[in-house]
């Protein structure tokens, strides 16, 4: 998968080096593929082959002993193919010519994805339509004659097909007050989310845009995290406001958050430390940070602030008030203070805290990168902050930049440093929580202030990475959680939160399913999965082991068993909370 062979012929009696340089590598140095012998006095042409990468296109430069840089080649191979590259003398013995020839084409590698999209769009299909027709009057009177009474009523307003059915109590109520359900926009959305992560935590097929940016940038893998927190956020102040609604002391909540924050931190330490085959852990070698426990440090920050700053009842202000339209912000400007405050920090952390050997405010790579000045600064003062705290071997050892950027050191996505980050993200997310309560059936209202604030933040994104991957002032970076990604993302689920909160609890167009499920049963996918990823039927020996087609099956039936599995939990009011 993702490699193609290519045939370097040499015409020139003079021996030559091949470098190669991914063009998504930003200011890398070229890399030495191998040696081309000289062509013989008399003879043949000389021939070596190469394996090259096929994930982006690539800058080949061929240099001999006595020149540097006889000629350059950029190519973008396809997977599988054959390729060859002539270096030929023209007219001039000191002029040297390049030319690439296809040998063999590559095969469309995308294909699996297309078709698999395919079917889960006629699934979908047939969903619906199933949806519609078991609702017409003649087909709900023939299931009735042709099934028991109990067992067709179940069926006619079976989850699949009705979007409104009450939740069951002992599930956490995370709405406005003036309902009795749970607002299923959040909860679909934020399955939504947990399915993507799965997928792309199996493998995602072994497509490159399936798995985390090397360095700069987005891919699928990248979006899903940030959401999840920011769905986390909104659904902090839905919750934390209804029980302060029912009367419950702000002391117990805080205890109930400290205790929660705790649990998913502990689980989190556990599933990312796994040596079940391998004998005793070795307290030398845990990992600390990680998913879970980023999103326990985050839960605690941002619930402990909005505890602080919460009235008992929601204020209601006429709407000709002065002040009215940025009511839900002001009424809570101490907790904005401190997130402010926060922010303020990582960005001095981040431009101002000096690295040994390493430039103030570097926020690169390391590696290869930068043209190999800084090999041993990945991350600059967040990767310093975690060897520092945590030291080497707690912190995760094969971050994304290894591969593209040949990183050696340590460093952790999870950091310190970028906690920060994910505590404003929550809170952007909390800023939704308090626009749903304090505008509830306002549905134009809400829709209005969350594309609004998806304009805001698109805005200071732009800004902020100056609309490129790499040349921006802060570069948008999962690595790093700098706060471009932060702005980028939660633009991203405020325009997501429109279309989900628009189809599922507006108009009703939409039940949420499948999605729906895996959301309200979050923590018991995630850690399921994690748990039981080596194990049948999750994953099995594939005949071919480089084929995306075979990779893409397993993943995606391994994604969709989890989903039928949150699917049979719902349907017997199984949810694990903490």
């Amino acid at each position: 998968m993702d490699e193609a062979a290519l045939s370097v012929i040499n015409e020139v009696e003079e021996e030559m080096v091949l470098y190669v340089l991914s063009d998504h590598c930003y200011q890398c140095l070229p890399q030495p593929l191998g040696m081309i012998p000289a062509r013989p006095t008399s003879g043949t042409p000389a021939s070596v082959g190469f394996v090259v990468g096929t994930q982006h296109a690539l800058t080949l430069l061929i240099n001999s002993t006595t020149t540097p840089q006889q000629c350059k080649v950029n190519f973008h191979f396809g997977e599988q193919g054959n390729y060859s590259l002539w270096v030929k003398n023209l007219n001039e013995p000191s002029q040297i010519n390049c030319e690439m020839i296809t040998d063999s084409d590559p095969i469309n590698s995308y294909l699996p994805i297309l078709f698999a999209f395919l079917v889960f769009a006629f699934l979908a299909a047939l969903s619906a339509i199933w949806s519609t027709v078991k609702r017409l009057d003649a087909v709900t009177n023939l299931l009735i004659r042709l099934g028991g009474t109990v067992e067709t009523e179940r069926l006619i307003n079976s989850e699949l097909g009705t979007p409104n059915r009450l939740v069951d109590a002992s599930t956490e109520s995370i709405i406005p007050a003036t309902t009795g359900r749970r607002l299923r926009s959040l909860d679909t959305f934020r399955g939504l989310s947990l399915v993507i992560m799965v997928f792309v935590n199996y493998g995602g097929g072994r497509y490159w845009f399936f798995r985390h940016e090397s360095w700069n940038g987005l891919t699928v893998a990248d979006l899903v995290f940030p959401w999840f927190v920011f769905i986390m956020g909104t659904s902090i102040g839905l919750s934390l406001s209804g029980s302060l609604r029912r009367g419950v002391k702000r002391t117990h909540l805080l205890w109930k958050v400290f205790w929660r924050s705790l649990q998913l931190f502990l689980i989190g330490v556990i599933i990312i430390n796994p040596n079940y085959c391998q004998g005793p852990l070795s307290w030398d070698s845990l990992r600390i940070p990680g998913v879970l426990q980023r999103l326990g440090f985050t839960y605690l920050i941002v619930a402990a602030l909005d505890l602080a700053v919460s009235p008992d009842r929601l204020t209601n202000l006429s709407s000709e008030t002065c002040w009215y339209w940025v009511h839900d912000i002001c009424l809570y400007w101490p907790a904005w203070l401190c997130v402010i405050i926060l922010e303020t920090v990582w960005l001095c952390l981040t431009f101002l805290l000096p690295v040994p050997g390493c430039p103030t405010g570097y926020l690169g790579p390391g590696g290869i990168g930068d043209f190999g000045q800084y090999q041993n600064c990945t991350g600059g003062a967040a990767g310093y902050i975690d060897r520092w705290l945590l030291k080497d071997n707690h912190i995760y050892q094969t971050p994304s930049s290894r591969v593209l950027y040949l990183t050696t050191m340590p460093f952790d996505p999870e950091g310190v440093l970028g906690s920060i980050n994910s505590i404003l993200m929550a809170f952007l997310g909390l800023q939704a929580g308090k626009i749903l309560l304090h505008y509830r059936d306002q549905h134009r209202q809400i829709i209005t202030r969350f594309l609004m604030w998806g304009l805001i933040l698109g805005i200071i994104s732009a800004v902020l990475t100056k609309c490129s991957r790499n040349d921006g002032f802060i570069p948008v970076n999962k690595n790093l959680w700098s706060l471009s990604y932060v702005t980028t993302l939660s633009c991203f689920a405020f325009v997501a939160l429109v279309f989900f909160y628009y189809t599922v609890d507006v108009k009703k167009w939409w039940s949420g399913a499948p999605f729906f499920y895996p959301g309200m049963n979050s923590i018991l996918v995630y850690v399921g999965h994690e748990v039981f990823e080596e194990y049948f039927p999750f994953r099995w020996k594939m005949a071919n082991s480089q084929s995306h087609t075979e990779h893409l099956a397993q993943n995606l039936l391994a994604t969709s068993i989890w989903v039928f599995i949150a699917f049979l939990l719902y349907r017997k009011k199984i949810f694990w909370k903490i």
